[in-house]
């Protein structure tokens, strides 16, 4: 999985025989560069998942996916599938289990979806990390990460950046006429290490994911209160004071379940045998 994951995001595409019209590449290098500095710049999806590719590469520099092919097989199976009964199910969704104890899940723009190993083996089912995927899915689906990076926060951030790549862009696309992945990579290890991917989102955002959640979780036949164990789980759990916890990136725990409250019985109606897999589950992950 790992090679696998690697090899999607960073591979390069390589031309064929045909000559490269360079001027249509420097053209298109300088337009990239004038449209990411307009804030309100409306991401291509090509776009978008180039971005998303970028971010991730930079995550898994920092902290590589664990060294388990099955389980690994396993969370990108259960995210695929949740993915299928999204609004966005036409994108190349990708989910990996990030080598660290640090209890948190991340979103890429144009569907990528890390969770770490801490937030995993802290479950209980098969329906908790359905939960806890579905929101990350949620997040991509209303493009809520693309709207943090251009808000008015981070306009400044996201204008320099565009300037810096529109040079940047043009001596690297030898290789690649399109142009998106190198792109791509270099703005998502900009935006990591200006901070701005990983500013806490909005919290109408959050809100707005755990019950688009918990609708892909229950379309998909999990148990729709598998977010509402995560959550329960959470309000248990302390930060581990690194500053990329689940607790330091989103609201309360109490607060997230109070308003999912409301909204849970219409949703549950719509389940008539709601799956947990534990089974499943503790055979792949274990008891937590």
């Amino acid at each position: 999985m790992n090679k696998l994951l690697l090899a999607g995001l960073l591979a390069l595409a390589v031309p064929g025989a045909q000559a490269i019209d360079f001027g249509s590449i420097l053209n298109k290098a300088i337009d990239t560069g004038r449209q990411l500095q307009d804030a309100n710049h409306e991401f291509t999806q090509d776009e978008e998942i180039a971005l998303g590719d970028g971010l991730a590469a930079g995550f898994l520099g920092a902290a590589p996916l664990r060294k388990d092919a099955e389980l690994q097989r396993y969370v990108n199976r259960v995210g695929k599938w949740l993915a299928l009964h999204s609004a966005r199910a036409d994108l190349p969704w990708t989910f990996g289990v990030v080598d660290t104890e640090t209890v948190n899940a991340f979103a890429m723009p144009g569907g990528t979806v890390l969770i770490t190993y801490g937030l995993v083996r802290r479950l209980n089912s098969e329906s908790e990390l359905a939960g806890a995927l579905a929101h990350e899915i949620a997040h991509v689906v209303k493009k809520h990460q693309l709207q943090a990076i251009q808000s008015d926060k981070n306009s400044q951030a996201w204008a320099e950046l565009g300037k810096g790549l529109a040079s940047d862009a043009i001596a690297r696309r030898g290789n690649d006429p399109v142009g998106l992945k190198n792109w791509g990579a270099n703005a998502g290890v900009e935006l990591l290490k200006n901070g701005v991917f990983l500013r806490p989102l909005d919290r109408s955002m959050e809100y707005e994911a755990d019950k688009l959640g918990v609708v892909i979780a229950a379309r998909s036949g999990y148990d729709p209160y598998g977010l509402v164990a995560v959550l329960e789980m959470l309000a248990q759990t302390k930060s581990d004071g690194s500053g990329l916890s689940v607790l330091d990136t989103h609201p309360a725990p109490a607060d997230r379940l109070a308003e999912l409250e409301p909204f849970m019985p219409a949703v549950e109606r719509e389940v008539s045998h709601p799956q947990q897999v534990e089974a499943r589950f503790r055979k792949i992950v274990g008891a937590p």
